[in-house]
């Protein structure tokens, strides 16, 4: 189920705003009755008509991207960077990114024109790990991974634990290879995990999300996922 607007906005009618105004002054029916209610939900099988013309929704469709480092996890942006869907250019559906990868992070995103897929997979009860490799300032002590595991304080609360690992050192160059699980999708959350203890982040990558890896894929690749992925990504999300 999907708000009105929000589905009369995707289907390229108008944007969400000017939705809500259509509703409002009476012009969108649902299933032959006017509606000006704006919470209101529908499902795939109501019938939607704005002005009498009917709003045909598009078939769902499910997409892994390899996203670059200076990449934005967004449609437009308004200081013309480049942006993911810059990416999609021979996918005709209007998709948009499952949650957010920070501009300076590469890895694995999922874009859909799906939205209760995705605010199924972003609902922060459904705890899906997703795996991050970072290069880091210095060398941390086991106590401050230990510290991470157990959950650490930042400035919007407390961490939920998170499984840690260093990969490899480089005692040499003062750096080392860190691997990251967490379940919560809080902005720059991982970034800010390691500076908190004094490892600030060189370079980051989300290598996994579930049980979705990049696998066979290079930096800027996509592929569809497949129906049963996209069937386990449900169950895993509603399970958690």
């Amino acid at each position: 189920m999907e708000r009105l607007q929000k589905v009369i906005a995707h289907a390229g009618f108008a944007s969400r705003r000017k939705a809500e105004q259509l509703i409002i002054e009476g012009q969108v029916k649902v299933n032959g009755k006017v509606v000006k209610e704006l919470g209101i939900k529908v499902s795939s099988s109501d019938r939607v008509e704005v002005n009498g013309i009917p709003v045909e929704r598009e078939e769902p469709v499910y997409y892994l991207f390899y996203k670059p480092r200076g990449v934005i996890s967004s449609v437009k942006d308004d200081k013309d960077r480049k942006v993911v869907t810059d990416f999609l250019p021979d996918i005709k559906q209007r998709v948009y990114p499952v949650g957010r990868l920070d501009y300076d992070t590469s890895g694995l995103i999922l874009l859909t024109n799906d939205g209760e897929f995705a605010n199924l997979l972003m609902h922060p009860k459904n705890e899906i790990d997703k795996s991050y490799v970072a290069k880091v300032k210095g060398i941390p002590s086991r106590e401050k991974i230990r510290s991470l595991e157990r959950g650490i304080m930042l400035d919007d609360g407390k961490t939920s634990p998170a499984k840690v690992k260093v990969l490899s050192i480089d005692k040499k160059k003062q750096t080392a290879i860190v691997e990251l699980i967490i379940h919560e999708g809080r902005n720059r959350q991982v970034r800010r995990m390691l500076e908190a203890i004094g490892h600030p982040v060189l370079k980051l990558k989300r290598e996994q999300y579930g049980f979705l890896t990049l696998k066979g894929l290079s930096v800027g690749d996509m592929r569809e996922l497949t129906p049963h992925e996209v069937k386990q990504l449900r169950t895993l999300a509603e399970k958690s």
